[in-house]
């Protein structure tokens, strides 16, 4: 196999099968302990990075996992591949009616996994009490900036206020740490950046800023145009002491900054650097698709089908061994540096986060 930076085949083909038992396991020896899963594509922002202001064409429903399906695979993904932790996301999980329903059931399983939300914060304060009662142990909230008059342009809606007090509501519930997401505007977010640290300092919040990835539905994606970790770090250290975090990364994706004020720690800001210093040697994910679909990683351009086993009569047993078969298959990286990489034809709002 050829590497070239994160270069890597398109597709990975290993020479033997996946083992039949034991950890959800790859042929680098990555383990797959964190399962992301799309609840739909669905969502009630425009976001100028994620989708068009038309919107997309919405995955029809009968291709969607019903509730009791996706039930059934979050337990074979707990109880028989080693998944110990669980992350909701969409498009947007806050228009999912059943949403506590499955949070319950998740955290029903023996052994309990840890259960957290990505969402964009709309709806939220009606709902953060709710979904802590059925289970949800953090939540991460998707906020650009706060500057309203840009929430609006980058979003097309104007529903900042919401996305606040969803937060203020998460805090409150006990969904702790709140964090905030946010993919910088190309154009001023070097300054939001700085406003959002403010922000999430004085309110107990976690800032996590993710570089922008090419998963955009145009694919208008541009290396050049986006924001790297080194400029946000940059724009921070001129406003911030920041220092790095002594506790052990692991497999966490955000590269983590404590936020010292008057010589003491006052919060703490997280980077995710997916295309400038990618991660991909202790990648710990696996991914599920509101319609049923393993990805093996963000940027895969493979799937394998379980919602098709599923309606076809699949045991729990031929189930888990597709979802073995296709971890094992997994790439050593994601391959967005090389020169030859190829962007997913599914956007990230129909992948999940």
């Amino acid at each position: 196999m050829t590497v070239v930076g994160l270069g890597v085949p398109t597709v990975h083909r290993p020479s033997s099968p996946a083992p039949g038992d034991g950890p959800l396991v790859d042929t680098f020896g990555r383990i797959a302990t964190d399962l992301r899963v799309s609840l739909t594509d669905l969502c009630n922002l425009r976001c100028t990075y994620c989708m068009p202001a038309e919107g997309l064409d919405w995955l029809p429903n009968d291709q969607k996992l019903h509730p009791d399906e996706l039930i059934r695979l979050l337990g074979i993904a707990v109880t028989r591949l080693g998944i110990t932790s669980v992350r909701f996301t969409g498009g947007e999980p806050l228009v999912v009616p059943h949403l506590e329903r499955i949070v319950a059931a998740t955290a029903a399983l023996r052994p309990r996994p840890e259960i957290t939300l990505t969402t964009n914060g709309i709806g939220l304060a009606k709902r953060a009490v709710g979904l802590k009662a059925a289970g949800l142990d953090r939540i991460n909230v998707s906020l650009d900036t706060v500057d309203p008059a840009r929430f609006a342009a980058i979003t097309r809606r104007d529903r900042f206020a919401e996305v606040v007090a969803g937060l203020r509501a998460a805090h409150e519930a006990g969904l702790h740490p709140v964090k905030v997401n946010a993919v910088l505007d190309p154009v001023t977010g070097l300054d939001d950046v700085v406003s959002l640290a403010r922000f999430c300092v004085d309110h107990g919040y976690q800032l996590r800023v993710i570089e922008q990835m090419p998963l955009d539905a145009g694919h208008s994606w541009r290396r050049e145009r986006a924001l790297s970790a080194e400029a946000i770090l940059g724009a921070l250290r001129a406003h911030f002491t920041l220092a790095p975090d002594p506790r052990p990364r692991g497999s966490a994706p955000a590269q983590l900054w404590q936020v010292h004020e008057g010589g003491e720690v006052v919060g703490h800001i997280g980077v995710i650097a997916s295309v400038s210093h990618a991660f991909c040697a202790t990648c710990d994910r696996s991914r599920l698709t509101a319609d049923g679909q393993v990805r093996n990683c963000l940027f895969a351009r493979e799937e394998t089908d379980l919602r098709v086993l599923l309606r076809s009569g699949a045991d729990d047993s031929a189930l888990e061994a597709a979802w073995r078969t296709a971890m094992w298959e997994k790439a050593a990286g994601h391959g967005i540096n090389d020169p030859g990489f190829v962007q997913p034809d599914r956007p990230m709002s129909a992948i999940g986060g």
